[in-house]
């Protein structure tokens, strides 16, 4: 590993350390885990998934427009390897998708034309909770080497370190509760997202990129943003100052 890519692990893991210690939301700083997992693995996209209290499962954060799509048709047509990942509760590796269509007939040929080429699904677990999983889609053929999935296996430990805050005092009820606080706050941004998108003429993607920036310029939790952009409860000046690519 060269030293380069060892200062940015230790740079990534510093900022979620930092994050945790100063009060954070979880939307955001799982957004910001999944982007941090796709620069420093070097693979095209990622995407969390995480569970409600019944098992079924919802795309939480994404690195990218297409792979949120994905995983949303992933869930859609219950098929492909986070799917996989999630009920056996071990990791998934697909070197080649291509050889693996007979598997996910359906999730196959949608990942295929999404542009990618590979996947690996990683658990986010809690003693034996699983709570969700980490995909990680590559654009190449081949196999992440075991170093690399073991830095995915630690962010998204991270990740369920983060949701759960408390890991060694956790219990059940109160991991379902915190997997419900961060299944709502992705609806409400998921809604902002859209009043953004409509209001600037913003693609999806971009939207959330203005909706975080000014979140993060004011000092505010992007969920709070995301819900005074729903509710009405920013003025409407404000609302389309958000909504403006800068």
């Amino acid at each position: 590993m060269s030293t380069s890519r060892e200062s940015e692990i230790v740079d990534a893991f510093l900022t979620l350390s930092t994050r945790l210690a100063d009060g954070y939301d979880i939307v955001d700083l799982l957004a910001y885990l999944s982007v941090e997992c796709a620069r420093l693995l070097d693979v095209a996209s990622t995407g969390l998934l995480l569970a409600d209290e019944r098992g079924v499962l919802h795309v939480v954060a994404a690195s990218s427009e297409r792979t949120r799509q994905l995983e949303v048709f992933q869930l859609q047509r219950e098929q492909g390897p986070c799917l996989d990942c999630f009920r056996t509760g071990e990791a998934v590796a697909v070197a080649d998708l291509r050889a693996d269509a007979d598997r996910w007939p359906v999730f196959v040929p949608a990942a295929l034309s999404a542009g990618f080429a590979s996947v690996h699904a990683l658990p986010m677990r809690l003693r034996d909770q699983v709570l969700g999983t980490l995909g990680l889609f590559g654009a190449r053929t081949g196999s992440l080497g075991d170093d690399d999935l073991a830095l995915g296996q630690a962010l998204a430990d991270v990740a369920s370190v983060a949701i759960v805050q408390e890991n060694a005092a956790a219990d059940r009820e109160t991991v379902n509760q915190q997997l419900e606080h961060a299944l709502r706050s992705r609806v409400v941004i998921e809604q902002a997202k859209g009043v953004l998108a409509q209001l600037g003429g913003l693609d999806m993607a971009d939207a959330f990129t203005e909706l975080r920036g000014y979140a993060r310029d004011h000092g505010l939790k992007l969920t709070d943003v995301a819900a005074g952009v729903v509710d009405g409860s920013l003025s409407s000046a404000v609302i389309r100052q958000v909504a403006s690519p800068r």
